[in-house]
């Protein structure tokens, strides 16, 4: 593709907003849409051109907005329709982009269409959703299938009423759309889609992408024999009518020119992926592959233990999401943090005091060397780490954290070392320490709600502004903000090379460092990160070794002599 072919999102630095911990600018302790808009101006700073704001619709909050009750209304803590139309404005007046998240997979329980749906079995919209009896084993009433959900227990849900079951892939507040009926799609493009195309809005994060066509709905392979209830991520994604169903919505984004970006988890074959993102196949622009953010994970994600990785294994997956665009037109994202992960530089590097500053820096070199789309979620920018052991599990808000919890109490008859390795788990993994409020100084609650407020806010603040916030790191040309600010200026100065570039890994089975190259039409980069807490001296590998490497940045901040590399010290070089 010539460079004047290139779509704009291809070259986009997406900022990722959580409505409810960006800013609070009334008190109430949640934050809202003008806490937004307040520091538009500041996320510009950044470097970024392009804002994500996870779901800001109307809903009961069950699952943090993604059981959504009106997807033609805002959540009223965080505004109005008319607050959103003036963000949307104030972003686009900057010169920047601003994204919504679409989440059509499911519906909260409280959607008008749902109440209809379970209403009655002859209701017009019942097959607006999936509804099915039940089976009997030895006359006892059970579910249709055996599917674990992603937050625990069956998949269905016992509805008395119309005595049926409904499914639903994560709570039973978010009972799942039946794409099956064209009915139903034209009303989710009418109102969740076109509603805010209309009002300017330049694409979608799509939730949950391919979890639309189910398939047989047969049952799951047994994978826990202790348990009724088995994974079944292979069954519900990327089922037979995906492609139909993708390249309906397409059609009516193409008339945008929106940007799509799918989350696409428990698809482990890559010409699949490259099937949903190819420009040809007009389904999606880019997925959101889990191949990194899984790392150290257990079966069940939290069933596992803190660090329980290898960076050789970090790098594969890296390797994998990269590969996508080698040799073809598809496209690809890079992203270690979001709504749904704990913080990057506690996972991947080191939240030690000595060692946080320098972890985050050494990150965002390595994000910004990589190819593909460049997502940041809000906090990522200024280096904030997870919250510590020490917070009681009260302090847990998200319901996935609360049920693992929970089931581990349940299964173990409440042993404490069970208990205490669940917990040091959840510290380590949780989607809490995303969406705990932003620290922006050090004033109460770290500047997230107005110093007048009496209000506490909706989830407790870190306990560390003192020595990380985002008012003093603007003047800080040594803090983690700092560094970003000047990565994503090389990265726009080099973007060929860096954005677009060929990546290959150089030394795959070096357990310490991270050395690739990047390759576009004769130019070469080469980066190197050092993801220890040691000093490392390190040699080029022999694809490079003869290539004359002038250094481009190190993330460390003066001369940078030699070949030995400070405790996460990334660096970049020019050949």
């Amino acid at each position: 593709m010539t460079v004047a072919e290139r779509k704009w999102w291809k070259d986009a630095v997406v900022y990722q907003i959580y409505p409810a911990s960006f800013k609070d600018t009334n008190g109430d302790g949640i934050g809202d849409l003008n806490g937004i808009l307040e520091e538009l101006d500041y996320i510009k700073s950044i470097g970024v051109n392009t804002i994500w704001i996870c779901p800001m619709y109307d809903s009961p909050q069950v699952d943090m907005g993604y059981d959504i009750s009106d997807y033609e209304n805002v959540y009223p803590p965080y505004g109005t329709v008319q607050d959103m139309e003036r963000l949307i404005a104030e972003t686009h007046k900057r010169g920047m982009r601003i994204v919504l998240d679409l989440v059509v997979n499911h519906s909260s329980d409280q959607h008008a269409w749902f109440k209809e749906s379970r209403s009655s079995k002859d209701n017009p919209k019942r097959d607006w959703y999936i509804w099915r009896p039940a089976r009997y084993v030895n006359g006892e009433r059970k579910p249709p299938n055996n599917w674990l959900g992603n937050f625990g227990g069956s998949v269905w849900q016992w509805d008395p009423q119309t005595e049926e079951y409904y499914l639903h892939l994560f709570c039973p507040e978010q009972p799942d759309l039946n794409w099956e009926n064209p009915e139903t799609r034209q009303a989710i493009y009418k109102s969740a889609m076109e509603f805010w195309l209309e009002r300017g809005v330049d694409g979608f994060r799509v939730d949950t992408v391919n979890m639309y066509s189910k398939g047989e709905m047969l049952d799951a392979p047994i994978t826990d024999p202790g348990s009724e209830w088995q994974f079944a991520g292979y069954q519900y994604c990327n089922g037979p009518r995906m492609r139909e169903f993708l390249g309906e919505m397409n059609q009516v984004l193409e008339k945008y020119d929106a940007m799509t970006v799918g989350e696409c988890p428990h698809t482990p074959d890559m010409k699949r992926v490259i099937e949903y993102v190819s420009a040809k196949e007009k389904q999606l622009n880019m997925v959101f592959q889990f191949d990194v953010v899984d790392i150290g994970q257990g079966p069940y994600k939290f069933q596992t233990t803190p660090k329980n990785w290898k960076l050789s294994e970090f790098k594969a997956a890296i390797d994998r999401t990269q590969g996508l665009i080698r040799g073809t037109d598809a496209w690809t994202t890079i992203f270690l943090e979001n709504h749904d992960q704990s913080r990057s530089i506690t996972r991947f590097t080191s939240d030690a005091p000595e060692h946080r500053v320098a972890g985050g820096r050494m990150l965002a070199l390595m994000m910004c060397a990589l190819s593909g789309t460049l997502f940041i979620y809000q906090g990522q920018e200024i280096g904030m780490t997870n919250f510590g052991i020490d917070w009681d599990m009260s302090e847990y808000k998200d319901v996935d954290s609360s049920n693992y919890y929970k089931m581990v109490a349940t299964r173990t008859n409440n042993d404490p070392t069970a208990l205490a390795a669940a917990k040091a788990s959840l510290q380590h993994l949780a989607r809490d320490h995303a969406r705990v409020p932003f620290s922006w100084s050090t004033g109460p609650n770290n500047g997230f709600t107005p110093a007048s407020s009496t209000t506490a806010p909706w989830m407790r603040p870190l306990d560390d502004a003192a020595v990380c916030n985002a008012k003093q790191q603007q003047s800080d040309p040594t803090s983690v903000l700092a560094f970003w600010k000047r990565m994503l200026t090389v990265r726009r100065e080099h973007k060929d090379l860096l954005v677009h570039g060929q990546f290959d890994d150089l030394d795959k089975d070096n357990q310490e460092l991270f050395v690739f190259a990047k390759t576009w039409q004769g130019k070469k980069a080469v980066a190197v990160c050092n993801f220890t807490d040691k000093e490392v001296q390190f040699e080029f590998p022999k694809e490079v070794a003869g290539e004359k490497l002038k250094l481009l940045i190190s993330s460390v901040d003066g001369e940078r002599e030699g070949q030995k590399l400070a405790p996460f010290e990334g660096r970049v070089y020019l050949a």
